[in-house]
């Protein structure tokens, strides 16, 4: 079953009212694994979102898990599928500890009828905070199937055990009765208390060998569905107007060359103006023919005078990580270092622009979304349109791309307007240019480190501000006896804040500016030292998992000790390294560049990531995410950068908007390191966030010159070729 899957059920299940009644109706006989108020699991499915004061514990009823009479297995996760694998890792992690096939798991996710709540998927939680959730309802389904089997085979539950898909006698095989047959002809409720205990990594059998993505054909094919790919009777598509800025006012509207267009309707709802139209062609050109005035903000801010103003304008900040005596660790010094790195504003570029169908019939609400968010997002509908939230019923098809930039709903909220104002269902499907203005851009940000090395060669004193890009990842985890983390400013925020527009989660957020400044200040300090920089940073470790990780790429990647840079520097070609730990998943990335003198132009031909976060659940998808992670960091590493002028987006698409291209990749190596011992962690955002600085530190190797601000265009590389230092 599809992530898409939920259209294929009868039309009127969805508009019945939801109780526990009709739940149990819904999903048809069976064994159900609950979850409710008070289960144990659900401290592990989302702490992020229960330490943070979020929606409580969910008090509704619904289901991890449904075994069917005929042996099928159904998973419902709040989750989503946006091209990350997990509708491929989930089945695995419940196959694996129900003893079944995961060609019996379907898969259901995202259906807010029909899944437990769920904050949100970002920040690599579904593996690491859901994962381990689904595998202890899955431990305990095994566990009521014994139970079933005991009293059904009338064995003693010492002797038997499930194996793939029965339950067996272990001294008599032929004694056996599969789980489809004791799930017939009945439902079964069962509460998730007390858990059995997971299966030991010694003893997997699924988890940790390579998978095919399930929806791989049907994404080759074209024959996924997305949002933008629904239809139902009657539905409108609707072309949104767009200020030429943000803050913009509008001074006067001519709506007669849009009202001429046969079928065409223009909505005035506030600030909200849109043609609909039964044609999605008839819909923009009832756009085009909309003439309208605008008097836009004047700021004088732009993307080369941004950093001074973020600086000026930084809230108080916070210590974060401190230790020891920084002006002991200062006096200590021989050599001082005081730098300061930048990084411009990038859009998520997702393949998919944001698209919802909402339809709203007999006071019930269906709503087809990319999101991240659908349970916000159902929320928001209930606001929007006016209806209670237990009516709004969100269904999720694939989701094109996400990066932390659809956790926003503005489309579907601007749908629901519309459904309000017509009458019928609308769909909202952003052009690329409206996807680039109401964009959430990764935040510019500055990064300012002051550091000392000691006669010795040892860091004694590490002193760190960051402005405006967040604080994870910026807590250093080398040996330095005397350190400060001062974090002022967040990743989030809209234009009433230092920002010219909305900035918000991407893809690892705040940590791809962290730790490019981290390790580039290192490899700084490693070059004034005349130290190997793999060498100078595990002499600085003492963190022995980060260590192993290091030798794992330095291993892979052949990485003879040599100082940096090269005495051949200038000669084009260089290396460079970088490590980091994201919130559990450690990484150390090697690449090796050659830099055209002449045009600036960087050339990337080798790519070395050893990864950490425990078993890997589905290896070849984890390949699949670090090579997604590096392709996509080159891109914020060398070309990515979003130019404005005062509140104005100047770059609306991939004209100007330069995307790493499939004839700059590398050759891509990942090692993924055998850690059985530690929790399984996320693979979908960590690799991208040594990018910047491996290329950086790389570019340094080969030319002498230090880039201290991402994009490392070519103009940029060129003149700093003016003054290598």
């Amino acid at each position: 079953m599809s992530a898409y899957s939920g259209l294929s059920r009868p039309r009127s299940a969805w508009e019945a009212r939801l109780d526990r009644r009709e739940f149990l109706k819904r999903l048809g006989g069976g064994i159900i694994v609950f979850v409710a108020a008070g289960d144990p699991l659900f401290p592990g499915q989302e702490p992020a979102r229960l330490q943070g004061g979020g929606r409580g514990l969910p008090s509704d009823f619904n289901a991890f898990l449904r075994l069917g009479a005929d042996g099928r297995v159904t998973c419902f996760t709040g989750k989503i599928e946006q091209g990350q694998g997990a509708n491929t890792a989930l089945p695995l992690m419940l196959a694996e500890e129900l003893e079944i096939d995961p060609a019996a798991v379907d898969m259901v996710m995202g259906d807010t009828d029909l899944c437990p709540y769920d904050m949100g998927t970002f920040g690599s939680q579904t593996i690491r905070s859901f994962g381990p959730a689904l595998r202890a309802a899955a431990a305990e389904a095994r566990a009521v199937l014994l139970e079933l089997a005991s009293e059904r085979l009338r064995t003693p539950l010492d002797r038997l055990q499930a194996r793939s898909g029965f339950i067996v006698d272990k001294t008599q095989p032929a004694n056996r009765v599969s789980y489809g047959e004791l799930a017939q002809g009945r439902t079964i409720e069962r509460h998730v208390t007390p858990k059995p205990p997971l299966k030991p990594p010694a003893e997997f059998k699924v988890m940790g060998r390579p998978a095919m993505r399930r929806d791989a054909v049907a994404k080759a094919t074209g024959a996924a569905m997305y949002s933008g790919d629904i239809r139902v009777p009657g539905m409108l598509y609707a072309r949104i107007l767009r200020p030429p800025a943000h803050g913009a006012k509008l001074v006067r509207l001519d709506l007669s060359g849009a009202e001429k267009i046969a079928g065409a309707k223009v909505i005035q709802d506030a600030d909200l103006i849109a043609v609909v139209h039964e044609r999605p062609d008839r819909a923009a050109a009832a756009l085009d023919a909309v003439k309208a005035e605008w008097e836009a903000p004047e700021t004088g801010l732009n993307e080369a005078n941004i950093f001074d103003h973020l600086v000026k304008n930084a809230p108080q900040g916070r210590a974060v990580a401190q230790a020891g005596d920084l002006a002991e660790g200062a006096k200590a010094a021989t050599q001082s270092f005081d730098e300061t790195f930048t990084n411009a504003y990038v859009a998520h570029a997702p393949m998919e622009p944001h698209t919802a169908l909402v339809e709203l019939k007999d006071g019930r609400a269906r709503v087809w979304a990319s999101t991240q968010a659908p349970f916000r997002l159902k929320d928001e509908m209930a606001q929007a349109l006016g209806v209670p939230a237990a009516k709004v019923h969100v269904i999720m098809p694939y989701v094109g791309g996400g990066f932390g930039g659809k956790s926003r709903n503005l489309q579907a909220v601007q749908a629901a307007r519309l459904v309000k104002a017509t009458g019928r269902p609308v769909q909202v499907a952003w052009s690329r240019e409206d996807e680039f203005f109401y964009d959430t851009f990764r935040p510019a940000a500055v990064v300012k480190i002051k550091s000392g090395l000691s006669a010795a060669g040892r860091i004694v004193f590490w002193d760190y501000e960051v402005f405006y890009a967040g604080e994870r990842s910026s807590q250093q985890f080398y040996d330095i006896p005397n350190h400060r983390t001062v974090v002022r400013g967040e990743w989030s925020g809209g234009g009433a804040s230092a920002h010219p527009f909305d900035v918000g989660a991407w893809r690892a957020p705040a940590s791809n500016t962290n730790t490019f400044a981290r390790e580039s200040q290192i490899d700084i300090m490693a070059v004034r030292a005349g130290r190997d920089p793999l060498e100078f940073r595990l002499a600085h470790l003492a963190n022995p998992r980060l260590a192993r990780v290091l030798n794992a790429a330095a291993a892979a990647f052949d990485w003879k000790p040599a100082p940096t840079p090269a005495a051949a520097a200038g000669r084009g070609r260089g290396r460079g390294l970088a490590c980091a730990d994201y919130l559990g998943t450690y990484i150390a990335t090697m690449a090796e560049v050659e830099v055209d003198p002449a045009t600036g132009r960087v050339r990337v031909e080798r790519m070395t990531c050893a990864h950490d976060s425990g078993v890997a659940v589905n290896p070849e998808g984890m390949r699949l995410q670090i090579e997604g992670c590096l392709t996509m960091g080159l891109g914020y590493a060398l070309s990515e950068e979003v130019r404005f002028k005062n509140r104005q987006v100047l770059d609306l698409n991939y004209d100007t908007y330069e995307l790493p291209r499939f004839t700059w990749l590398p050759r891509i190596e990942s090692v993924l390191v055998d850690s059985p011992e530690v929790p399984i962690s996320g693979g979908g955002e960590p690799a991208i966030i040594t990018v910047g600085a491996v290329l950086a530190n790389a570019v340094y190797d080969a030319m002498g010159a230090r880039l201290r601000h991402l994009p490392m265009t070519p103009a940029r590389i060129k003149e700093s070729l003016g003054g290598a230092k």
